[in-house]
């Protein structure tokens, strides 16, 4: 079967590329961090947002030429590839096992699907086709990962209690005790309960519209209603800029 080859960019691209992205990262993740309503990021980013808007369209001229670099775009505190520590511009790939310190934050990019993953995180990436060059989904064994994926090509999500398959979807999967929590900010998710299988319930959202618990066996539910926690639409926006892409929705919307 054809493999879809990703492109790399070129040796002259790299670096001015990633520094782009540094400095988008920092802005955008900085004022994500600080909890103020989407409203207030969004009135902040414009009034200091000059510098961000250069770099942001230095950013698309390259991503529209297809030079994504993928691999580490940002790192707070310590993380590891393997068994080697994560520096920013190393390559993640499909295969690969990342873990997340304590106190530490890690956000990357694996072809055109980006990731940030919490404190305390261990994530399996699996592998698809014979080159395992495409990513075909996650194992999420430890802590919380929120995620952004390129429409038309699915993926699955395992945790101890869930499986979840997604097709171009943003998804924000947290590991708790007993439990899985699943938001799906925008997209179509399958939640299917490992233990229960089914009381697989289909979700299709515009945004963050409807979050669940997905329990391990003897609960009374295995699928129950959430709140919104723990992950922002700065955050997401931060994610689709890196690989080229917008949210689907208007964040002015949603104060």
């Amino acid at each position: 079967m054809h493999q879809p080859q990703i492109s790399r960019p070129p040796a002259s691209f790299a670096g001015p590329i990633r520094n782009a992205i540094g400095r988008v990262v920092d802005t955008v993740e900085n004022e994500a961090m600080t909890g103020i309503s989407r409203r207030a990021w969004l009135a902040r980013m414009t009034a200091g947002g000059a510098a961000l808007v250069l770099e942001m369209a230095r950013l698309r001229q390259a991503l529209a030429a297809e030079a994504v670099p993928e691999g580490v775009a940002r790192l707070r505190g310590e993380a590891r590839v393997g068994d080697k520590p994560a520096a920013r511009g190393m390559a993640i790939r499909p295969g690969d096992v990342v873990t997340v310190g304590r106190r530490s934050q890690l956000v990357f990019v694996v072809g055109r699907d980006a990731f940030l993953a919490r404190a305390g995180s261990r994530i399996e990436l699996s592998a698809e086709g014979a080159t395992r060059a495409v990513i075909s989904g996650l194992r999420v064994v430890t802590g919380a990962l929120l995620s952004v994926f390129e429409p038309g090509r699915p993926k699955r999500i395992r945790t101890a209690t869930a499986t979840i398959g997604i097709r171009g979807t943003g998804i924000y999967v947290e590991v708790q005790k007993m439990r899985t929590y699943a938001c799906t900010c925008y997209g179509e998710a399958e939640l299917v309960p490992v233990d229960e299988p089914k009381e697989a319930e289909t979700v299709r959202t515009t945004h963050h519209d409807q979050p669940r618990y997905i329990y391990s066996k003897g609960m009374p539910r295995m699928i129950e209603r959430a709140p919104v926690i723990n992950h922002t639409d700065a955050e997401l926006i931060l994610l689709e800029s890196l690989v080229g892409r917008k949210v689907p929705f208007n964040p002015e919307n949603y104060p």
